[in-house]
C-alpha cells in the first residue's frame, strides 16, 4: 500500500497533513472510534464526488469508468434542499 499512496503522502506532506490509509471493518467498536475522529476534526474523509440515492447507478458507473481521482464517491440517502 505504500508504492500505492506515494503520491497522495507526497502531496499531503507539501500541504501539513498527513495521509493513512487503513483498512475498516464493519464493527461497532471500529466505527465508534473512527466516529469520535471525525467528530474532533481529526479524521477528515476525502470525498471525489456525491450523488443522490436516484442516481446510485451514475455513482457506480463513475466508480467502474475509473473516474475517480482521489477520494471516496459518496451515495446520499438525503434529500438534497437546494
Amino acid at each position: 500500500m505504500n508504492a500505492l499512496s506515494r503520491k497522495m503522502r507526497k502531496q499531503a506532506k507539501k500541504l501539513g497533513v498527513r495521509y493513512q490509509f487503513f483498512f475498516m471493518q464493519a464493527n461497532g467498536s471500529q466505527l465508534r472510534e473512527f466516529s469520535a475522529l471525525y467528530d474532533s476534526g481529526k479524521l477528515r474523509p476525502v470525498i471525489d464526488s456525491a450523488f443522490p440515492f436516484d442516481k446510485t447507478l451514475e455513482a457506480m458507473a463513475h466508480v467502474e469508468q475509473g473516474r475517480t481521482k482521489a477520494g471516496k464517491v459518496v451515495v446520499s440517502m438525503v434529500p438534497d434542499h437546494d
